[in-house]
C-alpha cells in the first residue's frame, strides 16, 4: 500500500494547505471567474438598460471586450477580497473535511459515500457561515463596470465592506447566505467526495500511483462533475448577491423569475467559463495541495527526527 512509511498530514497542515493551495489556484482562474461573473448577469443587466446587443461572448470573448475597454487590471477586479475568500473558504470546507470524516465514523478507517456527503455539506456549510461577506464583496467587485465618468461603486475592499454594511446594514454583507450555504455544499460535495472517489478507484484498481498524474486525473473529473451539478445554483447565487436591495424577494423569487423571463437554459449561462474556471481551479489546487500536504508533512518529520 502506498503512504505507509508517510505520516498522515496532521489538521493544521491541511487546513493551511488548503487555504494556500486555493489562493495559489484562484490567482491562476481568477479572469476565468471574473468572466463567469460578466456573463451570468448579462441577461439581468441587459434589461435594465434596454440594450439588444450581446456585448459579451463566450469567455475568451469576454475576457478580451474587458481586457480593451476597461483596462487589464480590470480582469482581476475583486482579487484582495476572492484570496481572503480562499483563504478563509478553502481551510474551512478543504482542510477539515478528513477530520469531519473522522468525526463522523467515530475515527474508523472506512468512510461510505453517506458520510463523506454529510462530512463535505458540514465543512461546506461551515465555510459559508464564516466566510459569507468576502464572497459578497468578490461578486460586486467583478460585477462593476467602470462607470461613464470613471468612477466606480467600491473604490477599495475594505470601502466595499463599510458601504455595503453601511447602506445594507450587517444584513447585506450575508446577502444570499442561503443560497451560497446550499452551492458551497453542493459543490463541495461533488468537489470533495468524487475527487475522493476517483482518487481511490485509481489507486485501487493500480491505473497509477498516487501521484501528479492520479491527481490531475482525479481532479478533471471532480471539476466536471462540480460544474454540471452546481452551475443553476451558481448563476442564481451570482444575481441574488448583486442584485440591487428589493430586486428579489429571496434566492429561489430569483430562479423563478430567471426561468419567466429567459427559460430554463438560463441556468446553464456562463457554463464554460465555470467549468474551465472550475475544473482548471480543482487541478491547480488539488495538484497543490497533494504537494504542500508532502512537503509540509516532510519538514515537520525532518524537524522532529532531524537524524
Amino acid at each position: 500500500v502506498v503512504g505507509l512509511n508517510l505520516v498522515v498530514p496532521s489538521a493544521a497542515v491541511k487546513f493551511f494547505g488548503a487555504g494556500t493551495a486555493a489562493c495559489i489556484a484562484d490567482l491562476i482562474t481568477f479572469p476565468l471567474d471574473t468572466a463567469k461573473v460578466r456573463l451570468q448577469i448579462q441577461g439581468e443587466s441587459q434589461k435594465v438598460e434596454g440594450a439588444s446587443t450581446m456585448k459579451y461572448r463566450g469567455v475568451f470573448g469576454t475576457i478580451t471586450t474587458m481586457w480593451r475597454t476597461e483596462g487589464p487590471r480590470s480582469l482581476y477586479s475583486g482579487l484582495v477580497a476572492g484570496l481572503q475568500r480562499q483563504m478563509s473558504f478553502a481551510s474551512i470546507r478543504i482542510g477539515l473535511y478528513d477530520s469531519m470524516k473522522q468525526f463522523y465514523t467515530r475515527g474508523t478507517e472506512s468512510a461510505g459515500i453517506v458520510t463523506r456527503l454529510m462530512a463535505g455539506c458540514t465543512t461546506g456549510a461551515m465555510a459559508v457561515a464564516l466566510a459569507q461577506p468576502t464572497d459578497v464583496v468578490k461578486v460586486r467587485f467583478q460585477a462593476q463596470v467602470r462607470l461613464a465618468d470613471g468612477g466606480r461603486r467600491y473604490n477599495s475592499t475594505l470601502n466595499a465592506y463599510k458601504m455595503i454594511a453601511r447602506d445594507e446594514g450587517v444584513r447585506g454583507l450575508w446577502k444570499g447566505c442561503m443560497p451560497n450555504i446550499t452551492r458551497n455544499a453542493i459543490v463541495n460535495c461533488a468537489e470533495l467526495v468524487t475527487y475522493d472517489l476517483i482518487k481511490e478507484l485509481i489507486l485501487k484498481y493500480g491505473l497509477m500511483t498516487d501521484n501528479l498524474p492520479c491527481h490531475f486525473t482525479a481532479a478533471f473529473g471532480a471539476g466536471f462533475c462540480t460544474t454540471v451539478v452546481a452551475s443553476p445554483v451558481d448563476v442564481v447565487k451570482t444575481r441574488f448577491m448583486n442584485s440591487a436591495d428589493g430586486q428579489y424577494r429571496s434566492a429561489i423569487n430569483c430562479a423563478l423569475t430567471m426561468v419567466r423571463n429567459e427559460g430554463p437554459t438560463a441556468f446553464y449561462k456562463g457554463f464554460m467559463p465555470s467549468f474551465l474556471r472550475l475544473g482548471s481551479w480543482n487541478i491547480v489546487m488539488f495538484v497543490t495541495y497533494e504537494q504542500i500536504k508532502r512537503g509540509m508533512t516532510k519538514t515537520q518529520q525532518y524537524w522532529e527526527s532531524p537524524l
